[in-house]
């Protein structure tokens, strides 16, 4: 393949539940490359052994990737390939490989992804909520305190939120939402997403967590939290073009030009605009 004539560092991306969702360029590319990097490698072996692939596997995850980071890279420089994999989705997203993929830009090492399952993508795409701007917010704090001030910080964020958490604060999570975002705010729950006992549900706040509290087994296995963004506040066009003339006119603008351009931006009336201008400079 054209993209393996010199050496460098593939990220690629691995099934979320359904082994049928892994790319045939991934299976090449895991296949060729010389070493795999794995966040498990006991998980990763499965996935490998599934698909005929044999390979020298290394670990690397949030304890021990620091201090790996050189070796890595040395490994690369001195000819080898070296395909990413975390134990589910993309590498990265809430998962290893930050400092190495910064350490392989910094040293000009190439890195090429191969792109598929992302969960919290997949998520959102599905939701039924708004995709044209989102944040990803990854796992909050495990601590109530910790998690319910971030919740609060970012209360006012108009974009979809996305969140990640686990079976065992899953409960916990949905109440501080509940306490802090409001018992009304529109959540997405993904439970896990491409495997057998997938469930998914839209409700308000306090219907998702009551549905969960009340199903044990909804609250089994790995969930993707997908959270509206709150209402955007819209001013009023008078107020608008108001404080737009006040600003003019503070900026040392003539009355006679500001009021020409409220009335072209905002298309008001000259004879109004001209007497609040005048309001405004007494």
């Amino acid at each position: 393949m054209a993209e393996e004539q010199s050496s460098q560092i593939f990220l690629v991306a691995t099934p979320i539940g359904n082994l049928g969702d892994i790319s045939v360029r991934a299976i090449e590319i895991l296949k060729r490359v010389d070493v795999i990097v794995a966040e498990d490698t006991r998980k990763t072996s499965v996935l490998l052994a599934h698909f005929g692939v044999k390979c020298r596997m290394l670990s690397m995850h949030e304890h021990n990737e620091a201090y790996k980071v050189e070796s890595f890279l040395q490994m690369v420089k001195t000819g080898s390939n070296i395909a990413v994999v975390s134990d589910a989705g993309t590498p990265l997203i809430s998962d290893p490989g930050y400092h190495l993929i910064k350490a392989a830009r910094e040293h000009g090492v190439r890195v090429t992804p191969v792109p598929g399952a992302c969960s919290p993508i997949v998520a959102l795409s599905v939701s039924g909520m708004p995709t044209d701007r989102f944040v990803f917010e990854g796992f909050l704090p495990a601590k109530k305190g910790a998690r319910e001030r971030y919740l609060q910080e970012i209360a006012a964020e108009t974009g979809t939120m996305v969140f990640l958490e686990s079976c065992h604060r899953i409960v916990d999570f949905l109440q501080s939402v509940n306490d802090v975002l409001g018992v009304e705010r529109k959540v997405f729950i993904a439970r896990e997403l491409t495997k057998t006992f997938e469930t998914t549900k839209l409700a308000a706040a306090q219907e998702i967590l009551g549905w969960v509290k009340s199903d044990p087994n909804q609250q089994k296995g790995e969930f993707v939290v997908v959270i509206a963004g709150a209402e955007k506040k819209h001013h009023s066009k008078s107020t608008d073009w108001q404080d737009s003339l006040k600003i003019m006119l503070e900026e040392g603008i003539s009355v006679k030009d500001a009021v020409k351009i409220i009335v072209r931006i905002y298309g008001e009336k000259k004879r109004e605009v001209y007497n609040a201008a005048l309001l405004l400079k007494i």
